[in-house]
């Protein structure tokens, strides 16, 4: 087989891993919104990406506050969680910073940042406030 051939396979495998990925990841992302909505949390921005980094969802906590959520999936919930690396939790602050900035009460405004995990089956586990802790 020639080696371009061998290359355009790659490729194109490569290419179907990435757009199986980003369905899951948006499929995470509709299920964690859900759950949150149900809880009474408003629906403030999707996929919000500043300077500093993305934010997968942000939510209105109705007391004037935000709620920062990373969704995260894998086989099972601790490989979730070990997808969250103190450098992305760095730019997901950075990032709620520049959005805060923006908002009426800017930096004072309350800020809580969750990680939203998702396993295999299609289980949720919601860590509220876990990402202050890198």
């Amino acid at each position: 087989m020639p080696l371009e051939l061998e290359n355009d396979e790659i490729a194109a495998a490569r290419a179907r891993r990435g757009e199986r990925n980003h369905r899951a990841g948006t499929c995470a992302e509709d299920a964690v919104a859900r759950r949150y909505l149900a809880a009474g949390y408003t629906a403030v921005a999707r996929r919000w990406r500043g300077k500093g980094g993305e934010i997968d969802l942000v939510f209105g906590d109705g007391a004037g506050g935000f709620v920062f959520v990373e969704v995260k999936t894998a086989r099972d919930l601790d490989g979730a969680l070990a997808r969250i690396s103190p450098r992305q939790v760095a730019r997901i602050h950075a990032a709620a910073a520049e959005f805060l900035a923006d908002c009426p009460a800017g930096l004072d405004s309350a800020a809580r940042f969750d990680a939203a995990l998702m396993d295999g089956q299609g289980r949720i586990e919601i860590m509220e406030g876990a990402l202050l802790g890198y």
